[in-house]
């Protein structure tokens, strides 16, 4: 099967089941694993990804209010790879293509390719997808395999919180400026590590919050998870934008219990990693519990 992927974790996903070889083409986000950073890039991002947090947002709703697509999708190469199958998702227009941005693209097919659209909210979603693409391409064993690996994982680590004393309360913070909260299976991630989310909606997207929201939340742990950032771009950028006026009272804040995590990998990408999501904020939250090495996956803030 000839697969084009538009969406990072869905090459995450297929490279997980054994489908590498198969994909041709990717977004200009797709970096695990390594190979996948070699195939060639049908998407080019209309939002300077390099601007500062402010700056993005603010080039993200203006183009949004205007109708307009944030991707290009290079419909001449997309063409030239003929694929059968093409990967994408219709969850958040902001983070990946979507199916509309694939319009125009696909009428230059003389017999269109399938598209699977994945549109995850939750963690049971996550898996139920990671099945879903080894239905269409033959490899349900492996999905199998893989799906059901994760969520023995998380079961582990269930078991395991229900030994803590203490639930902290946690703030997960999806954007600095302004303040978004993650939201979807961020959430659920955070209640099976043993905590709290003290704003972030389940199953529901992520949102601005107000800095009297931010204030009332007065969090035991803070989470600096800025979507597609690693966690040191996402600690350089809360030494920029602190939060408002008010939080240095903030137990996390005095407890030095702020930290920035590896949204990129581990977080904003609804695919296999999202377990390594959960190990980590267990380790956060319980590190009694939940023993961990350094990781370039997390730098304190102080």
């Amino acid at each position: 099967m000839r697969i084009c992927s538009l969406l990072p974790s869905a090459t995450e996903i297929a490279y997980a089941i054994g489908l590498g070889d198969s994909i041709l083409g990717v977004s200009h986000e797709c970096d695990f694993p390594a190979d996948a950073a070699t195939k060639p890039s049908l998407l080019r991002p209309r939002v300077d990804s390099r601007a500062a947090p402010a700056e993005i947002d603010r080039q993200v709703k203006e183009m949004i209010a205007r109708g307009e697509s944030i991707y290009a999708v290079d419909a001449e190469l997309l063409r030239s790879l003929a694929p059968d199958l093409i990967l994408t998702q219709d969850l958040c227009h902001v983070c990946a293509a979507s199916p509309d941005d694939l319009a125009t693209a696909l009428t230059r097919f003389p017999t269109p390719p399938e598209v699977l659209s994945l549109t995850p909210r939750s963690l049971t979603d996550v898996w139920a997808d990671i099945r879903r693409v080894g239905e269409i391409t033959g490899r349900r064993h492996e999905a199998e395999t893989v799906a059901a690996s994760v969520e023995r994982r998380l079961a582990g680590i269930r078991e395991t919180v229900a030994r803590a004393r203490f639930r902290p309360g946690v703030l997960c913070l999806e954007w600095l400026d302004p303040c978004y909260v993650g939201g979807h299976w961020i959430p659920e991630m955070v209640s099976i590590a043993g905590g709290e989310d003290l704003l972030g909606r389940p199953r529901q997207p992520s949102f601005q919050a107000t800095p009297e929201q931010v204030l009332q939340s007065s969090p035991d742990v803070i989470v600096i998870m800025p979507c597609g950032y690693d966690a040191d771009r996402a600690a350089a950028e809360y030494t920029l934008n602190r939060l408002p006026p008010g939080a240095e009272t903030f137990p996390a804040i005095r407890e030095h219990q702020v930290f920035a995590v590896n949204a990129n990998a581990y977080f904003s990408r609804p695919g296999p990693r999202l377990a390594e999501g959960v190990a980590l904020l267990a380790h956060l939250f319980h590190p009694d519990l939940f023993p961990l090495g350094s990781s370039a996956a997390l730098v304190r803030c102080l």
